[in-house]
């Protein structure tokens, strides 16, 4: 077994993985927290976290027969304009840096299960289920355990030398491979990711309200957001990275493009910050590199997108999941958070009469917000 698990960390490491780990499947700790969690509510709309109940933090109850897991993370800071630049400048439309490109899922998905069929022709059928963030699993929870980095005040994982611009993914499996050590803590004294985000969603080192997070608020809500909490958003149309911003750890991130290539997966990493004077990196175009110029696009060019626009400019993206009538609120109150200008008045103006009633609440409270600024 020994033998077997040094052998799928580095298939999983030619599929472009990094420093893949195997955790037993003891998550009684996570399991403590993920209760108190649901029971202050913190989950907000997100009913299915509450509806799984321990199946998320007990993966035999999810998939019988399951021993161990194999954690894996996958870099994805991605060659795009400068974040702070876009974030300081309310014409533009901030996205997550890891949705500017091709949706993660699938990406993680496909070569989760090149590793699988890979180790099934080394020893045979085995039992086995992948994962990434699509069902109830206690990723970073497992990937602590399994060496992949340490669970950070701002509940993301951190690894010391990757920082935390990366993707988790997870094969649950009935193989008995030996375990790794777990990751041990270094976030010290450093307070910054709580003193940065903009809704002080981070209540208390390692404790996230989630109705207070931006990311909870501009995908996974369905609903109105919060009158109170829309001027904070600022101009963040689809998730938050300030906490990672600012994390110190992610000093050491490296700008990180996947091509698939007739020989496999080819990766380019390269320096997150420019030197001046030296030429930019040049790297090929793969799974991770901004799509559409989402990482440079103004807030009232996306706003003037139909719906076959954007169904079709985020085909294969992560940002599909949210639906035009949301994209379209997100965007409303971005606009509203700018300075007033005459082009963003009339951007929104023009939804109006939108058929949606909350784009048409959200559109309004722009409005007021422009004029009032005005």
């Amino acid at each position: 077994m020994s033998a077997l698990a040094a052998d799928i960390k580095a298939w999983a490491c030619e599929l472009g993985f990094v420093a893949p780990g195997i955790a037993d499947i003891d998550l009684g700790e996570a399991e403590s927290h993920l209760m108190n969690w649901l029971a202050k509510e913190r989950h907000g709309e997100m009913h299915y976290m509450a509806e799984h109940g321990t199946r998320r933090s007990r993966p035999a109850d999810l998939v019988p027969g399951t021993v161990r897991v194999l954690s894996v993370r996958l870099p994805y800071w991605p060659e795009a304009r400068d974040a702070e630049t876009v974030l300081n400048d309310p014409a533009l439309g901030y996205i997550a840096r890891y949705a500017l490109g091709r949706d993660y899922h699938k990406v993680i998905r496909n070569k989760l299960q090149k590793l699988a069929d890979r180790i099934e022709s080394a020893i045979g059928p085995f039992g086995y289920r992948v994962f990434t963030d699509s069902a109830p699993v206690l990723e970073k929870a497992l990937a602590e355990k399994a060496g992949l980095g340490w669970i950070g005040k701002h509940t993301n994982l951190i690894d010391k030398d990757e920082g935390s611009w990366f993707f988790l993914g997870e094969m649950y499996t009935d193989l008995p491979l030996p375990i790794d050590a777990k990751s041990s803590n270094h976030c010290g004294t450093c307070t910054r990711c709580l003193e940065i985000c903009p809704t002080q969603a981070i209540v208390a080192p390692y404790e996230l309200d989630a109705r207070r997070c931006i990311s909870y608020l501009t995908i996974e809500l369905h609903g109105p957001i919060p009158v109170e909490l829309r001027p904070l958003i600022g101009n963040r149309i689809f998730g938050c990275d300030d906490c990672q911003l600012v994390c110190p750890w992610n000093k050491h991130a490296q700008v990180t493009t996947i091509a698939e290539t007739a020989n496999g997966p080819s990766i380019a990493r390269g320096p997150r910050t420019r030197v001046p004077g030296v030429p930019p990196i040049t790297f090929p175009i793969g799974d991770f590199t901004p799509r559409h110029g989402l990482d440079t696009a103004t807030l009232i060019e996306l706003f003037s997108w139909s719906e076959e626009e954007f169904l079709k400019r985020t085909e294969g993206s992560a940002i599909r999941r949210l639906g035009y009538e949301r994209w379209l609120r997100n965007i409303a109150v971005a606009l509203g958070n700018q300075p007033h200008d005459a082009k963003a008045v009339a951007a929104l103006a023009a939804h109006k009469g939108h058929p949606s009633s909350m784009v048409r609440e959200h559109v309004s409270w722009g409005l007021e917000r422009l004029a009032g600024e005005q």
